[in-house]
């Protein structure tokens, strides 16, 4: 398979995406520099949604994404996919939704492998409590990622 990368700008800083033929498999914050890459018509579509996104404009991604992980990562991340934007489930319910209501801890491990950032939104997963619990790109990107879906509105008038 043909692979191809790109690293692009977001509202929260850098964010790295690479595909391997007509499938992204990779989508995360970095601290590389702003690239053009290798062109794939599976990155461009995905650029092109995450701006409609943080811009608000977009509730769902249609993007073929091509994941790597354990049989019981693969199902979380199949589960996390399934989140309605603007909502959130905490860890507990997410280990009960995949089947095992005891797993919370095993689930927010492999909600933290989660190689597709925001696509596979990870970010709608938090603490039982309404504690945002951990999150990767940092806790002020997944409270950002939450605010864009809660008030429908463009990130930059976030505070």
């Amino acid at each position: 398979m043909t692979q191809a990368n790109a690293i692009i700008k977001s509202p929260f800083g850098n964010i790295e995406l690479m595909a391997e033929g007509d499938f992204l498999t990779f989508c995360r914050r970095t601290n590389k520099r702003v690239t053009a890459g290798t062109v794939a018509p599976v990155l461009k579509e995905t650029v092109q949604q995450l701006e409609a996104y943080f811009m608000g404009k977009l509730t769902e991604f249609e993007i073929p994404l091509l994941e790597r992980g354990t049989p019981f990562q693969m199902k979380v991340w199949e589960t996390i996919a399934r989140i309605p934007y603007g909502s959130t489930w905490s860890y507990k319910q997410l280990a009960k939704a995949v089947g095992n209501p005891n797993a919370s801890r095993a689930v927010g491990t492999a909600n933290g492998c989660n190689k597709i950032w925001i696509i596979v939104p990870c970010h709608r997963v938090i603490a039982s409590g309404g504690g945002l619990g951990g999150y990767g790109g940092g806790l002020d990107v997944k409270q950002a990622l939450l605010e864009i879906e809660k008030r429908d509105i463009p990130i930059s008038v976030l505070p």
